[in-house]
């Protein structure tokens, strides 16, 4: 069983999903309530007024969570994996904000599987985030854990 499992993760290299969301006012006024992020680059207009982006930033794990939904969306891409096994997030590696979301951007998040590490039975997935005109705003690595159904 476990070879076939691992023949069924190496044919999913190559999948891939992405989707389209609005960062609005209330996603980062929600996700600062929830984690309790109320610096002020997140929630103070004014403040931010005065700093070179002119205006508030949305969260970096804002971000990650967005990740996260497309990891989500993958599975449905894996219906052959999921007969006998289920996914688990292992973690991103190499995350990096490397631009601004600003409230009001329109971000895409683009998610591949890239590789598979067989004897953990993980597939890698390369995940980018970014705004219209293809400004890269963040990546990251996703590793997921297919685990065998009870």
């Amino acid at each position: 069983m476990s070879g076939d499992i691992k023949e069924l993760l190496k044919r999913t290299i190559g999948r891939k999903v992405s989707f389209r969301k609005t960062v609005s006012e209330s996603d980062v006024y929600g996700f600062a309530g929830i984690t309790g992020d109320f610096a002020p680059n997140h929630i103070d207009e004014e403040f931010m007024k005065t700093t070179s982006y002119g205006r508030r930033i949305a969260h970096g794990a804002l971000m990650v969570g967005f990740m996260s939904r497309a990891s989500s969306m993958i599975v449905e891409r894996c219906p052959e994996v999921c007969e006998t096994h289920f996914p688990v997030s292992a973690g991103y590696d190499r995350v990096r904000f490397v631009g601004p979301v600003f409230i009001g951007d329109t971000i895409t998040v683009s998610y591949a599987i890239t590789d598979v590490e067989e004897t953990k039975l993980r597939t890698l997935a390369s995940v980018h985030v970014g705004t219209p005109g293809a400004e890269t705003v963040a990546v990251a690595t996703h590793i997921m854990t297919w685990l065998p159904l009870a």
